[in-house]
């Protein structure tokens, strides 16, 4: 079939044209497939007849709301989706792109010729299963009560989804083992940087002993970014007589976690020229991204790789690093002096850095961004679209 623009119904319960939810992801999925695969239309978040049940839980409490909406939508997807159909009627769609959020999905019901799509870095059950879950332990108590039933409607809902589009082989393999999935609608596709114009051309920083060596985190959290580790390896690296820097971005550490040599921007806009280009030095002259965090997946890991930055973490959730080739993900338990004995192994050898950064910007250029996820879910969507015609 030829390859024609592409009509998109997008679905999630928050708006991809606010650039800050789903820590920007919402918004990179959404311009990816406007770019890449056709015209989007974004369905409304409204709960329909039941929109004052959704506006009702909105006035609750952020911690509340958090929790209680998705499993109160869960709950109503049956009536919910009515709606849902409704708007899809009216337009002849050729694919309904769900993002992150599955029970915008569950119960829907399209017609026979339609694709239907999901990407998430996670589900509530992976998660809920996983180190992340584990580290991050929910305080609503009936919430645990409820998940035998979250899983089956997880079941369902992606056995009845055409194209299932995971950005970490860790999500793939657990989503594949959970709930059955086949290798046709389960798919492994990285997601991009969270960056609005691509990083300035490729120019690592060299690595020298007797030189600073420069320290990235990134975050609007500190302890949850793994702020106290990057800070004890940058002192661990002092006490081996290595002049280390730590430069944040995007949060304010403790009062004991600065001194000296620590530099600190609390807030850099990269939609504000002057803030970009603070940005953008900072990536270009660090030395490593120092980043132990648990999360399922980490659009920081990816910026860092498109400024040749190696990324040091922990072998949590879906980190979108490959050992030696943008950085290094160390076993969970790691501490400052396993995190500085991996930087000193490339102090002490400039030219195996070097090598180091070229891989990683290599990684960014071929997988690591949203042009290469727009193109291979385009050619994924058509495939799916052409082989749902011949079967009709």
């Amino acid at each position: 079939m030829s390859k024609d623009r592409l009509r998109i119904a997008y679905l999630c319960d928050m708006s991809p044209l606010n650039r800050n939810l789903y820590s920007g992801g919402n918004a990179r999925i959404y311009d990816s497939l406007r770019k890449h695969a056709g015209e989007v239309t974004i369905l409304s978040r409204s709960w329909h007849a039941l929109e004052p049940v959704r506006q009702l839980i909105h006035k609750t409490p952020d911690a509340v709301n958090l929790r209680l909406r998705w499993r109160m939508h869960l709950a109503l997807s049956r009536y919910i989706a009515r709606g849902v159909e409704k708007e899809l009627s009216k337009k002849p769609y050729d694919v309904l792109f769900c993002a992150y959020s599955f029970q915008s999905l569950c119960n829907v019901t399209t017609p026979k010729t339609m694709v239907t799509a999901y990407t998430s870095d996670a589900t509530q059950t992976t998660y809920r299963l996983s180190e992340i879950g584990n580290h991050y332990k929910s305080w609503l108590g009936i919430g645990r009560r409820l998940d035998g039933w979250v899983e089956r409607c997880e079941y369902a809902t992606f056995h009845d989804t055409d194209l299932l589009l995971w950005p970490s082989k860790w999500q793939k393999d657990l989503a594949d083992q959970r709930y059955g999935l086949s290798e046709a609608q389960s798919r492994l596709v990285p997601w991009g940087a969270n960056l609005d114009t691509p990083p300035p051309p490729f120019a690592r920083t060299e690595i020298h002993r007797t030189e600073p060596v420069r320290l990235l985190l990134i975050g609007r959290d500190w302890f949850a970014k793994g702020g106290p580790v990057a800070f004890d390896t940058m002192k661990e690296l002092r006490t081996r007589g290595i002049d280390a820097r730590l430069t944040v971005i995007g949060c304010v550490p403790p009062d004991f976690h600065v001194n000296e040599w620590v530099t600190v921007h609390p807030q850099l806009d990269k939609a504000v020229p002057e803030d970009l280009a603070h940005f953008n030095a900072e990536l270009t002259r660090a030395h490593f991204l120092v980043q132990p965090s648990y999360e399922s997946y980490g659009f920081a890991y990816c910026e860092a790789s498109g400024f040749g930055l190696p990324s040091l973490c922990l072998r949590v959730g879906g980190v979108p690093i490959r050992n030696g080739v943008n950085g290094f993900a160390l076993p969970v338990g790691s501490g400052p002096k396993e995190f500085a004995d991996k930087i000193m192994d490339y102090v002490m050898a400039p030219q195996d850095y070097i090598a180091l950064t070229v891989a990683a910007h290599t990684e960014y250029e071929e997988s690591l961004n949203w042009d290469a996820w727009g193109r291979t879910t385009t050619g994924l969507l058509h495939d799916a679209l052409e082989q749902k015609r011949r079967g009709v």
